[in-house]
């Protein structure tokens, strides 16, 4: 198992790379994950691009560029990424803080649908204990954003709380939470093998807009007539709250630094997990960068410390 110290940042133990195929694109898609020094963060290099020269992307919330059915990141006019949620909720999850992630195509690879192909293969070469301190985005009061009988919101906790309410007009799902407290133990055990779910009807409709054309029963579950068409069937009875909250986990990691509180939501998704993050930095008083300190979370935070980092 991979563990993450509170108090030190980490880095992935060697180079990790995997193949796989977009689930809008549809195409073939390599990524290649490198160690990176402290402070780097999670950084995109977007190659093989037409103009022969590649482009840097950090995952932060100010680089999202669209969330209507996934989370993408860039300038449209030189480089996009998209689907980075699942392997942005395994990197933050797994507790990893800096890593380059080198990708050939505009989506990473969708896999099995869900996170845990990304975990596994992080796990076969370990982390890296760095000596610089571990930052967390402390949230100091609550924030929260609404879209139409959907609402997500950010709370002051200590430690890292995501509870996930899904809430659809069909027997099968209906209203589901899910609730965590996120360590490398929790993600991996309950959170990672989490698929991606739709319907059929609504893929009918995204086909012939170019979407969704990787989308297979190998790499989502299929709802057809309140019923799932994988032959397998589910892997836990609610795994779609768990998938969205693992869609959560990869959203509120685009803060940049693990965050220290609670994230709460009702019918939400990629859209409004952006706009509580938008809605957070957006207000100087709602949060604070901190040092970690040896044997605690998190170092103590002042009046003047607001909005900012805070020396240990």
């Amino acid at each position: 198992m991979v563990r993450a110290g509170a108090s030190f940042q980490t880095t992935i133990g060697d180079v990790v790379r995997l193949v796989g195929i977009g689930v809008h694109s549809g195409k073939r898609v390599s990524v290649t994950l490198s160690p990176a020094d402290p402070d780097t963060g999670i950084v995109f290099i977007r190659t093989e691009l037409p103009t022969g020269r590649d482009v840097e992307i950090k995952a932060t919330w100010k680089s999202v560029g669209a969330t209507e059915l996934c989370t993408v990141i860039g300038d449209p006019a030189k480089a996009t990424i998209a689907t980075i949620e699942h392997l942005m909720a395994a990197l933050r999850g797994l507790g990893i803080d800096n890593v380059t992630v080198e990708i050939d195509g505009d989506e990473v690879p969708v896999m099995d649908g869900s996170s845990i192909a990304f975990v596994e293969a992080i796990e076969q070469v370990g982390t890296i204990t760095q000596a610089a301190r571990r930052r967390y985005v402390k949230v100091l009061k609550p924030i929260r954003v609404e879209q139409g009988a959907g609402w997500a919101e950010l709370r002051p906790h200590n430690g890292s709380r995501y509870e996930v309410t899904i809430d659809f007009p069909t027997a099968l799902i209906g209203r589901q939470t899910c609730a965590i407290d996120l360590t490398p133990e929790t993600f991996a055990r309950d959170i990672a093998r989490a698929r991606t779910f739709g319907f059929v009807k609504d893929l009918e409709k995204l086909l012939p807009l170019g979407l969704c054309r990787g989308s297979s029963l190998e790499n989502s579950v299929a709802i057809k007539d309140d019923r799932v068409l994988n032959p397998e069937g589910l892997r836990w009875a609610d795994e779609f709250a768990r998938h969205k909250t693992l869609d959560a986990i990869g959203d509120i990691a685009l803060s940049g630094a693990p965050i220290m509180g609670l994230f709460r939501s009702y019918r939400g998704g990629h859209r409004l997990n952006f706009l509580a993050l938008q809605a957070l930095f957006s207000d100087e008083t709602a949060w604070a960068l901190v040092d970690a300190v040896p044997g605690r979370r998190e170092a103590p935070v002042t009046k003047a410390a607001v909005g900012r980092t805070v020396s240990a």
